[in-house]
């Protein structure tokens, strides 16, 4: 993570620091206020941009996920208005908070929201981001109504997944981190909006949690052999339309890691995958060191695909952000062997760093291109 620059004062008063923003009125009156929205970007001059965010009150924070540390907030005179005007880099889509008082709390000036507590942000120059709702803090997320009690021999303990048949269900997309697709980004109603407009096919959901996301997604069988033998059984046996025999798998990070490690070792179960920002400098014991991504490029999917001769029968479709620096090198070996290998394979960047704010369109465009 990097430290973002702020930028101090221009010493011209309220206009030089919040007239570009659009911002009228003495700040912290009235006026103000009524005006404020979050965050607002104006051009940097250097190809990035300069990003206000506004906080009333009392002294605070601002915490991005991924990008970089926190930003702490300075205060306008004695108003109650308290502000950053962070540099940002072109093309940056970041989810952030605020840290006010020791408690996390979202943007009240700002419409997008990811769960209760955390905003989403999104620089001028990045492209849209259709079908997903913009939704404050406060909404509760609708569920799927179709719930699966799964109880696993394999991996142990129970848990609880939910089904859903988008544009009324077809072949099968595993979502792994069910939970965060769930109650932190409205996936069930990102993907309705998606087949409804044409931009993919009617698919069947299923949004698999996690217990322990080391220990299920490191490159171990037992994660898929309990989706193969116990889990996919019990989706079947809903009663809702579901092809098994075109199953995508979705991942992110850690989760994108596993789908393609399901992808090699279980090819009779996954052949379409969709990873975003995969864990590609995993290796046994590499989480442990000091500096987990600088081992060998590409971890243990790189060294096993290296002994695969033939992967003509997967189609995978990978996405990193644009500012993962340190990821993107492991990722593109990753990309360059699966392709010489014979895998149908799908290359993008996003305009962001580790983050959901980012996977949210991958997710769906690379989804839609897997199921072909």
């Amino acid at each position: 993570m990097r430290l973002p620059d702020t930028v101090p004062g221009q010493g011209a008063g309220a206009q030089g620091e919040f007239a570009p923003y659009g911002l009228p009125g003495e700040p912290g009156s009235e006026e103000f206020w009524a005006a404020a929205a979050g965050p607002v970007s104006v051009p940097a001059g250097d190809g990035g941009w300069v990003t206000l965010f506004l906080w009333r009150g009392s002294p605070a924070s601002v915490v991005f996920e991924s990008w970089s540390q926190p930003v702490a907030l300075r205060r306008w005179a004695d108003t109650d208005c308290w502000y950053a005007r962070v540099r940002m880099p072109a093309r940056l889509r970041v989810t952030y908070r605020f840290l006010a008082q020791g408690a996390e709390c979202p943007d009240p000036f700002n419409p997008a929201g990811a769960g209760g507590d955390r905003s989403l942000a999104a620089t001028p120059d990045v492209p849209a981001q259709p079908y997903w709702p913009a939704l404050g803090a406060d909404p509760v997320l609708p569920l799927p109504s179709t719930r699966i009690r799964w109880t696993s021999g394999r991996l142990g303990g129970r848990r609880t997944v939910r089904v859903h048949p988008a544009g009324g269900g077809g072949p099968l997309v595993l979502l792994l981190d069910g939970d965060d697709w769930l109650y932190l980004h409205p996936a069930m109603t990102a993907f309705d909006a998606a087949v409804a407009a044409g931009g993919m096919p009617p698919a069947t959901l299923v949004f698999l949690p996690t217990r322990d996301r080391e220990a299920e997604f490191g490159c171990r069988p037992e994660l898929w052999e309990a989706v193969r033998e116990e889990l996919l059984p019990l989706v079947v046996r809903t009663g809702l339309p579901v092809d098994a025999d075109r199953l995508v798998v979705a991942g992110q990070s850690l989760g994108g890691l596993s789908a393609m490690y399901a992808a090699l070792e279980f090819p009779d179960l996954v052949s379409r995958v969709a990873c975003q920002s995969p864990s590609f400098w995993w290796a046994p014991g590499a989480a442990d060191l000091a500096d987990p991504l600088g081992g060998p490029l590409g971890g243990a999917v790189a060294a096993r695909l290296r002994e695969r001769a033939d992967l003509s029968g997967l189609r995978v479709a990978f996405d990193v952000g644009e500012h993962e620096t340190r990821m993107l090198p492991h990722c593109a070996l990753v990309e360059t062997l699966a392709a010489r290998a014979g895998a149908a394979v799908r290359v993008s960047r996003s305009p962001s760093a580790h983050d959901r704010a980012g996977w949210r369109h991958a997710l769906l465009r690379d989804v839609a291109w897997a199921l072909g």
